[in-house]
């Protein structure tokens, strides 16, 4: 299993819009069923409802098929620089 750094990272890029499940996938090996898994076993009910929710309501970008063609990238490019999970040093 991850350890808690991880299974927090994780849960973050599971919330943001943006990042796709096929991001988590590259990254920590774990596939969109094992992010709802994770994502029910961390969250309270009312939140992994609302997280579900928002992936299944259009708003989210959450499944390259249904995103829009014009998104190429899997991070702002605003962001700082992350290198396997790691913010690099300046």
């Amino acid at each position: 299993m991850h350890n808690p750094k991880d299974i927090d990272r994780i849960i973050e890029m599971a919330w943001e819009d943006r990042t796709p499940f096929e991001a988590i996938k590259l990254q920590f090996g774990f596939s969109e069923a094992q992010v709802i898994a994770l994502m029910r076993k961390e969250l309270k009910r009312s939140s992994f409802h609302l997280w579900r929710k928002r992936v299944n309501s259009g708003i989210s970008q959450k499944h390259l098929q249904k995103r829009s063609p014009d998104i190429t990238r899997f991070k702002s490019s605003l962001q700082k620089l992350i290198t396997m999970n790691k913010i690099s040093k300046r």
